[in-house]
């Protein structure tokens, strides 16, 4: 029988908000009819002035247009490929555990297999791996090694979270363990065709501190810390680790972030 934590995390799988695209812009609905607004647009909304002018710079590009689809259908066929390796490997790692008589649970109550289970399986689901079309390729390969080299257990894959009192919802890549380390980061996946700077990574940050967030609302569950991992189109990731207190200033920033657009809204 899973543990209360466990089943927490499980039930976010089971979303029950309903997605509303009838206004300007997508937005969620609860039984209530109380609306949630995504973090994607909420953190897009209130981006730094000269963010949202290099962006309009860009799109006023000729060939933005094809160029932004592009980089769309890249980031989506990096991430299937990320979610489906994580997917397998986690259900790998569980049955074996299970079959052996060794799973246990982490301080906060999460099953965990030992760390040699979660490594053999995630280099035994690479090998099955479906091959990713030519223009995500690089990208899907980078992901791909980075999570069979640093993962140590995972936990979620691709989980919703909302904030009841704060309105927002959205959805997480993964909640996972890496090896050198202790406890739980929220991860995130991005893909660019060049490194990204100091500034250019803030909106990322910003946003685990809004999964974190609300994975603690609706679970109790704490994180250590987040990884955003940005993948090239060759060579290794570019790799942004937070610490537990960058992540605690994330989520002062993001609250900060929506009481503006709320009152500006």
């Amino acid at each position: 029988m899973a543990s209360e934590a466990q089943q927490k995390l499980i039930d976010l799988g089971r979303n029950t908000l309903e997605r509303d695209d009838s206004g300007p812009f997508r937005v969620y609905r609860d039984e209530h009819g109380s609306v949630y607004h995504s973090v994607t647009h909420i953190l897009s909304n209130t981006a730094p002035d000269w963010q949202q002018e290099a962006l309009e710079r860009w799109l006023a590009r000729p060939g933005s247009g094809e160029d932004r689809d592009m980089a769309a259908k890249r980031g989506t066929l990096a991430h299937d490929s990320a979610e489906r390796l994580l997917r397998v490997s986690r259900k790998l790692a569980i049955q074996a555990a299970e079959k052996k008589g060794v799973i246990k649970l982490n301080p906060q109550g999460l099953e965990r297999p030992a760390t040699a289970l979660t490594s053999w399986a995630l280099k035994k689901a690479v090998k099955s791996a479906p091959k990713v079309s030519w223009s995500a390729s690089g990208y899907a390969r980078g992901l791909r090694e980075w999570i069979v080299d640093n993962v140590s257990a995972i936990h979620a894959i691709e989980f919703k979270v909302h904030h009841p009192e704060l309105k927002f919802a959205g959805t997480a890549d993964a909640l996972i363990e890496i090896k050198g380390t202790k406890g739980l980061f929220v991860c995130d996946w991005k893909t660019s065709a060049k490194e990204r700077s100091e500034d250019m990574l803030t909106n990322y940050i910003d946003q685990c501190g809004a999964y974190s967030l609300g994975l603690r609302r609706l679970t109790g569950i704490n994180v250590n810390g987040a990884l955003i991992v940005v993948a090239r189109r060759s060579g290794e990731p570019q790799v942004r680790q937070l610490s537990d207190l960058e992540l605690l200033g994330a989520e002062c920033r993001f609250k900060g972030r929506l009481e503006r657009y709320f009152s500006e809204g």
